[in-house]
């Protein structure tokens, strides 16, 4: 915890002053206009450069071919399914990315749209998995101005005319818009899930605007941070001496990004709504049997403010209008004809053909008078449909229907509801921004990093079992929607064991229910080996997990790993961008734990074969934590990362073990643990057979068995054994407050020893050396070495080694891998030697990881160096979010080499900033609990010493088969 001594000596990093003239500030000063003081500041006229990736070494090469070959070779075969590997190397987009991202918008879980800070429309992410990344340029806000009874016009679109893909002005597509926006007096501030453009002066120089962009992103409310939509409000100040008419055009086309507009079907349709709302709806009719969009662009008409729309306008003028005759209407007469709203649906589109509406809104400004305008954008795709056949409804669809229609209720609640949003998102930021002990880079840092929690290729259902296609008869398919009566009809899979606590409405599950548990277990125990004699389909999805979220159903939430690493909630990444749900969205977190515990009590014999060596194994091994939910049927099909066999990685249960424990300490629900403290039993007891010598310590076997799983390790591994030390504790305390006596014990006793092992073997004095191997790296100084310290201390738990030796790690670690890399000035360096040179071992040695500086900042936070948490963290704003950095901005990649390559961009990970500041406020139930030492209430009697010693530890097969039930049973 942080004392209120701290960071005065921290400069304020970017005042707005100097990016908007003071005056113009203070005229903008109206219905939040203005930009506030603490926020990521951008000129439009900005230069993005291209981002540069990294590349591996020759010799890196060489090691990984084997892997290359086999990776090569199954991305092809997924694409001769018309499905895309969760990891390919191979395929780049078409748009390269640059240092041009912004705000994305709406809220969390039903399809986002990202917004570059000069206002173009990019990284569509509406399908999950797939992100086209190249910016829809029909999309635009733009104005014109018309003085002195029309001698003296403006017109621009109100983004830099500096963009790929504008042709010559003569055509008869966009390119004949007026692009006369310099961005030399335009700023952009973002501060998410806000962001203002400021254009002080451009293009009418008597005429101040700003442009506010807001989303639905509002802690603890679940119901309003569901939404697809976002507002814009123009707030318009004339300077000058004469009144001003003044248009405001939003223009948009019937697309999802890419070429999705080129497979035909689309069309378009006015409508006028209550409370003044209007505007356009387009229907999109997505490829692939994909699920329906329609978008809803909308103006609110006020007293003053006049709305018309365009309902369909072209690129070529075939057909419709074209959208140089839609601009020449616009610049003559400020507005559309209001007979368009009695139009009607347009004509369906051909393939090929690009549909787009336009939606403008008048108003006049006196001279030093002030006007607000109000546009809302939001996009209705109420089901979500994965490859391999499962689809769920969305979370937002609980409280406006499934209908796509939706989208104009949508608009309408944005337009009518959006100042309570702002209110409730600056109760929420303002004791973050108004702290003045905190650096200003940190607290607008802070937030624009959850832009990954909408952009991160969110999903977020109902909660309801899914839809799964099947065959009904040969050529034609039926939809049915799983329900609780129904859904053990539909178990199919024989290679799934299916354990109690995935049965269907069996509730919060307790001693006495055990009975009717086994009775339901040998029904359809019975019933799936008759299955198996029917010979079903191995590729058919596994029963729905049903998690016991109690009396409210929040639904189930997935998060990418990254755009680049298509993988539902990869836990191992979880494990550091969780702190960010935790704060925000606990009920959210908790239901993720919820899915985890279901996985791990379950095995799926489908057999796969593993990239790095070749072999096979099987999906899911019972007790052992998934690396992620599945890419192609999440939840149905886990494991969708197949490079290692990551039943054997040694990091995926302590790290479960951890944040149960975490969560449960700092939510203070104890219905949540005694839900998922099976679980916890049989991941803890799973580890035992990597302890193979019996001293309470895992071992790591010679391969990247963890996280950085291209970094091997051998025998006792600092980062991984510190992990276990701290599950260890962790599953002792939380069984001790559980009254879970002989678990208490067992794992108490086992976490001595193991301590006292780990200390001899790895600690050399100022640090823990990075395994017990002989290899050249195997004193490195890790940076994550102390990952287990971080969450002990983080869940309000003893240290695990005397201070002296957590501050002396810490400290070496700053002075090596952060200082001694330009000056400090990029993070934390995985691997650094002794001698003060990066670690060249492998490619994620040499690497610095974006979240594990984070993690890191924080662990020093927590022990009370200050000074060395906040330079370290620090970095990572240098490198990534400063104009003198590399431009990661809004999308933060997994980690940069010293030179400042990317390697996996828009990445879960950098989410761990958010365990900064849990170290600097830490959960109520943290800080209240009673400061005593549980480990030392648990007595550990001298029979289960002597059963302890005796257990016999079970070794891997070696044909790599799962595990038999039995040895899985909690000993709770």
């Amino acid at each position: 915890m942080v004392g209120g001594h701290i960071f005065h000596y921290r400069r304020n990093s970017w005042p707005a002053e100097e990016y908007v003239g003071r005056t113009a500030l203070q005229l903008l000063d109206f219905d939040g206009g203005a930009p506030p003081e603490q926020a990521w500041r951008r000129k439009l006229n900005s230069h993005a450069n291209r981002l540069k990736e990294f590349s591996i070494t020759f010799m890196e090469a060489m090691r990984m071919m084997s892997l290359g070959l086999r990776l090569w070779s199954y991305v092809r075969e997924e694409a001769s399914h018309g499905r895309k590997a969760p990891i390919d190397p191979f395929t780049k987009e078409r748009c390269r990315p640059s240092a041009s991202q912004g705000v994305p918008l709406g809220g969390m879980g039903s399809g986002s749209i990202s917004r570059g800070f000069r206002g173009e429309f990019k990284n569509w992410h509406i399908i999950p998995g797939l992100c086209e990344s190249a910016p829809v340029m029909e999309n635009q806000f733009s104005i014109f101005v018309s003085r002195d009874g029309g001698n003296k016009k403006y017109s621009s679109v109100l983004a830099p005319g500096h963009h790929e893909g504008l042709k010559k002005k003569s055509d008869s597509g966009i390119s004949s818009w007026d692009w006369n926006l310099s961005g030399q007096h335009s700023t952009y501030h973002a501060l998410f899930p806000r962001a203002w453009t400021v254009y002080d002066g451009e293009p009418d120089p008597d005429l101040k605007i700003s442009c506010r962009q807001i989303s639905p992103f509002i802690p603890h409310d679940y119901k309003d941070s569901s939404l697809p939509t976002s507002v814009f409000v123009y707030t318009l100040v004339n300077t000058g001496k004469d009144r001003a008419k003044v248009s405001l055009l939003m223009t948009w086309a019937n697309s999802i990004g890419g070429f999705s507009h080129n497979s035909g079907g689309h069309y378009n349709e006015p409508f006028i709504a209550e409370d003044g709302v209007s505007g356009v709806l387009l229907h999109h009719k997505t490829a692939k049997d994909n699920p329906p969009v329609t978008f809803a662009v909308a103006a609110c008409e006020t007293q003053n403010v006049n709305v018309t729309v365009l309902p369909v306008f072209g690129l070529t003028g075939e057909n419709h209008v074209s959208a140089k005759e839609m601009w020449n209407t616009m610049v003559q007469n400020g507005n559309f004809n209001r007979e368009n709203f009695s139009a009607g649906p347009s004509m369906p589109s051909s393939p090929g053909q690009k549909l787009c509406a336009a939606v403008s809104a008048s108003t006049w400004v006196e001279p030093h008078g002030r006007c607000t305008v109000a546009f809302a954008l939001a996009w209705s795709s109420p089901k979500v449909k994965f490859q391999k056949g499962c689809t769920y409804n969305r979370r937002y669809t609980q409280f406006y229907g499934t209908s796509e229609r939706s989208a104009v209720n949508l608009v309408h609640d944005a337009l009518t509801k959006y100042k309570l949003w702002e209110e409730e998102i600056e109760k929420w930021q303002n004791p973050i921004l108004k702290d003045e002990r905190l650096p200003e880079w940190y607290k607008f840092t802070l937030f624009n990093e959850l832009y990954f929690l909408v952009a991160g290729g969110t999903v977020w259902t109902d909660g309801q079992p899914p839809a799964i296609n099947e065959k009904a008869s040969p050529g034609s398919k039926s939809s049915k929607r799983g329900t609780k009566d129904t859904k053990m009809e539909s178990v199919k899979d024989s290679h799934v064991n299916m354990t109690a606590e995935q049965v269907p409405d069996s509730g919060h599950m307790t001693n006495g229910d055990e009975r009717s548990v086994s009775k339901f277990a040998a029904v359809h125990g019975s019933q799936m080996q008759e299955q198996t004699n029917g010979g079903h389909n191995l590729e058919e999805p596994i029963p729905y997990l049903i998690s016991k979220d109690g009396p409210e159903n929040v639904g189930k939430f997935l998060y990418l790993e990254g755009v680049e690493y298509i993988m539902w909630n990869t836990y191992d990444v979880h494990f550091y961008a969780s702190f960010a749900l935790l704060d925000l969205f606990p009920k959210i977190e908790l239901s993720i734990q919820r899915d985890f515990a279901n996985a791990v009590l379950y095995e799926d014999q489908r057999k796969v074969k593993f990239l790095a060596d070749g072999a096979s194994g099987i999906r899911k091994v019972k007790g052992a934590v998934p690396h992620d939910l599945g890419t192609h049927d999440p939840w149905h099909e886990m494991n969708a990362y197949n490079i290692h066999d990551t039943s054997k990685w040694k990091d995926l249960n302590p790290k479960f073990v951890l944040q149960i424990y975490r969560d449960f300490a700092a939510t203070g629900d104890m219905q949540f643990g005694r839900d998922v403290w099976p679980a916890v039993c049989a991941a803890m007891d799973y580890m035992d057979q990597f302890d193979r010598d019996r001293d309470g310590l895992i071992e790591n076997d010679g391969f990247p068995d963890q996280t950085y799983d291209a970094w091997t390790v051998h025998g006792i591994s600092a980062y991984c054994g510190c992990l276990w030390l701290a599950a260890l504790q962790a599953a002792a305390t939380m069984a001790h407050r559980l009254g879970d006596r002989h678990f208490a014990e067992k794992y108490k006793l086992k976490f001595i020893k193991a301590k006292a092992v780990y200390e001899a073997k790895l600690w050399n004095g100022s640090y823990f050396n990075y395994d017990s191997g002989t290899s050249s790296n195997s004193r490195s100084i890790q940076a994550d070495q102390l990952a287990g310290q971080w969450y002990t201390a983080s869940s309000g738990l003893p240290p695990l080694f005397d201070e002296n030796k957590i501050r002396s790690a810490l400290q070496k670690i700053f002075e090596f891998n952060v200082m001694k890399v330009k000056g400090g000035r990029m993070g934390a360096v995985n691997g650094m030697t002794p001698k003060g040179k990066v670690d060249e071992t492998c490619m994620q040695s040499r690497e610095i990881w974006t979240g594990v500086t984070y993690a890191v900042a924080a662990n020093m936070l927590l022990h009370g160096m200050e000074h060395q948490g906040f330079t370290t963290a620090e970095g990572i704003f240098i490198a990534g979010w400063s104009e003198e950095g590399y431009g990661y901005w809004f999308q933060t990649p997994e980690g940069w080499t010293t030179d400042g390559h990317y390697r996996s961009l828009v990445y879960m990970r950098p989410l761990a900033i958010w365990a900064i500041q849990y170290a600097l406020s830490p959960p109520k139930a943290i800080l209240e609990a009673p400061k005593v030492n549980l480990m030392d209430r648990i007595h550990i009697s001298p029979h289960m010493a002597r059963a302890i010693s005796e257990i016999s530890i079970r070794k891997i097969a070696p044909d790599n088969r799962c595990f038999p039930s039995s040895a899985f049973q909690c000993e709770c």
